[in-house]
């Protein structure tokens, strides 16, 4: 069965109960018009625990997030990366999405609830209870760094996030060829995502992370860091020019 479930009051509104998720927003419609398509509304399945209370049923689904048009940055995605030689290696990329693409905004602040409701025994202190503000992966470009730093220009404006997987993640173009020339994705090139949010709890340090599933390169830019394509610093050369080259 499904019913509506608000993901700022954490909480099934409305009584409705319907064998479909169509039925249960067609019936929201019913009652508050347009206000139905709002993004906290959204259609779950519910079940019943033994209080007879409804609790709700996340699915990878739900935490599941395709962006939309993003700039890439400190990208490891061919091979697997350690921040230091304490840590595991892994594939990581981060994303900046800028803060006037609402929708995307959206479903990331959707799927971190998802996951807080997923992961809710991981994330209870010591009262049992899920506190109201925990670490998430999800940082403002305008502000600090999390451990005190600036961000550079080209996050002003925008919502920063690192991704991070142990398995490679899927490389693909536009037309969705396999890229495999890793010189393809650099720090500056546009792409989308699709990623996952999910809880965490490792040593006492709680949170939701962000998981890279798969990448699709939309378009190249202006490479991050000042650096450039050799095939912008250069002009072709003819075999017979090599010599004038030397003088």
């Amino acid at each position: 069965m499904y019913g509506i479930w608000n993901s700022c009051r954490k909480e099934f509104q409305f009584s409705i109960t319907e064998r479909t998720k169509e039925k249960a927003q067609r019936r929201l419609f019913n009652k508050i018009g347009k206000d139905a398509y709002k993004w906290r509304f959204e259609a779950r399945k519910i079940n019943q625990n033994s209080g007879g209370k409804k609790i709700m049923s996340t699915t990878n689904k739900d935490t599941k997030v395709i962006t939309g048009k993003v700039r890439l940055s400190y990208c490891n995605l061919f091979q697997p990366r350690a921040v230091d030689e304490s840590q595991e290696a892994k594939y990581s990329v981060t994303i900046v999405i800028p803060k006037s693409d609402k929708n995307a905004i959206a479903k990331i602040k959707i799927a971190i609830e998802a996951a807080k409701q997923a992961g809710a025994d991981k994330l209870k202190d010591k009262n049992g209870k899920v506190p109201t503000t925990i670490k998430t992966p999800v940082h403002d470009g305008d502000g600090e760094k999390p451990n005190g730093g600036e961000y550079g220009e080209e996050c002003h404006g925008c919502y920063v996030i690192n991704a991070t997987s142990k398995q490679k993640p899927g490389v693909v173009d536009k037309h969705l060829n396999e890229i495999l020339d890793s010189t393809e994705i650099y720090s500056g090139c546009y792409g989308r995502l699709s990623v996952n949010f999910y809880a965490f709890n490792t040593a006492g340090n709680k949170g939701i992370a962000c998981g890279l599933n798969n990448v699709q390169k939309l378009d190249d830019g202006d490479y991050l860091g000042g650096r450039s394509k050799a095939e912008d610093d250069f002009d072709a050369v003819e075999d017979d020019e090599d010599d004038g080259l030397l003088s």
